[in-house]
């Protein structure tokens, strides 16, 4: 898919395998034409947050999906599905928000109140990915949630580098259930679709679609055997999946929700990438990072410096937090050119 926020002029469609990351992520700046007064609105009444559970036979959402897969330096190769087979495939898909149908129609990639976003992987993502693989975070032993996940590779990351437990939350139910979830489960696999082309690539950040992501039962539903019952969930995904959860729902109620466990998750980590476009949501957006932060936590926010059309961005991010003074900001990595992005990263302030 090749969407923009609601506006006339569209992005140009490009094909993954044929860019490096850093020609990707140029071709995915945010165009701007007109503004959308409801896009600085919060959606009402609010999105009720839900707790969603792997599939009983997680090969099946496999089959016959297609993948990308990106490779940034020594970073684990990353495989997340094909953008544009949701374009295609809208009519085979559960989508009980319509989101697909929705966002197909308008080629817009924000909706707000009905799809905030979480079907595309935003360049700020690959930025952070970049961040990480340089200063060598491995997440061992660390609590993590990717908040407003989409795709979920943050937090994949962090599960295959060590992470006891992560969680991913998204605004909409069918980015869970479609992207997130199957995205997981590949990623659990042993990692059957590297080349000698995706060794090579390591290090520059490529990104490379797959024809076909090689799984044990889409071979044995070509043969025409499906797995048993009793093999309906590979007992080697078992320690990896057990280490996630998954959720949707608007920041507040998602909120209620994780906070009604026993016990409550504190987070050693807290991604959240191209969150911050909307001003309406930053009293959510805080508060679930003041309440889930572990005290000696790190919230890593990938973000571009001004969302056109929209009103959000980085600096009035950083005015809203200063104003409440529970947080302090410091800026990891800041590009030079082009549409202006940032990885910043937000810890608790230290008494005085």
């Amino acid at each position: 898919m090749s969407f923009c926020f609601n506006f006339d002029v569209h992005a140009e469609t490009t094909n993954p395998g044929d860019l490096d990351g850093n020609e990707l992520r140029k071709g995915k700046n945010d165009h701007t034409d007109k503004s959308t007064e409801d896009n600085t609105k919060p959606a009402e009444p609010v999105k009720e947050a839900k707790e969603h559970h792997p599939p009983p036979d997680p090969h099946l959402i496999l089959a016959d999906v297609v993948c990308e897969t990106v490779t940034i330096g020594i970073l684990p190769p990353l495989h997340f599905l094909n953008e544009t087979i949701f374009e295609k495939t809208v009519s085979e898909r559960e989508d009980e928000e319509k989101i697909l149908s929705r966002t197909t129609e308008q080629r817009s990639d924000l909706i707000s109140g009905l799809y905030e976003g979480g079907l595309k992987v935003w360049e700020c993502t690959y930025d952070l990915l970049e961040l990480i693989e340089k200063d060598g975070e491995t997440f061992g032993g660390k609590a993590v949630l990717d908040l407003g996940c989409g795709a979920g590779l943050l937090g994949i990351l962090a599960l295959k580098r060590g992470a006891r437990q992560v969680h991913f939350q998204d605004y909409n139910s069918t980015v869970i259930e479609q992207l997130t979830v199957p995205n997981v489960i590949l990623n659990c696999q042993e990692d059957d679709v590297d080349s000698e082309d995706d060794i090579e690539g390591r290090g520059k950040g490529k990104i490379q679609e797959v024809d076909s992501c090689k799984t044990k039962a889409k071979e044995e539903l070509k043969e025409g055997n499906p797995p048993p019952k009793k093999r309906a969930v590979d007992p080697s995904l078992h320690p990896l999946l057990a280490r996630c959860h998954f959720f949707s729902g608007d920041w507040s109620t998602f909120l209620t929700l994780v906070l009604k466990k026993d016990p409550p998750p504190k987070y050693d980590i807290i991604f959240t990438s191209e969150t911050i476009y909307n001003t309406a949501y930053y009293p959510a957006l805080h508060e679930a990072l003041r309440k889930l932060l572990a005290a000696d936590g790190l919230v890593y926010l990938a973000t571009k410096s001004h969302y056109f059309g929209v009103g959000g961005g980085l600096h009035l991010f950083e005015t809203f937090v200063e104003e409440r003074g529970i947080f302090s900001m410091d800026h990891l990595w800041d590009s030079e050119e082009g549409l202006q992005r940032h990885v910043v990263v937000l810890r608790f302030k230290k008494d005085t």
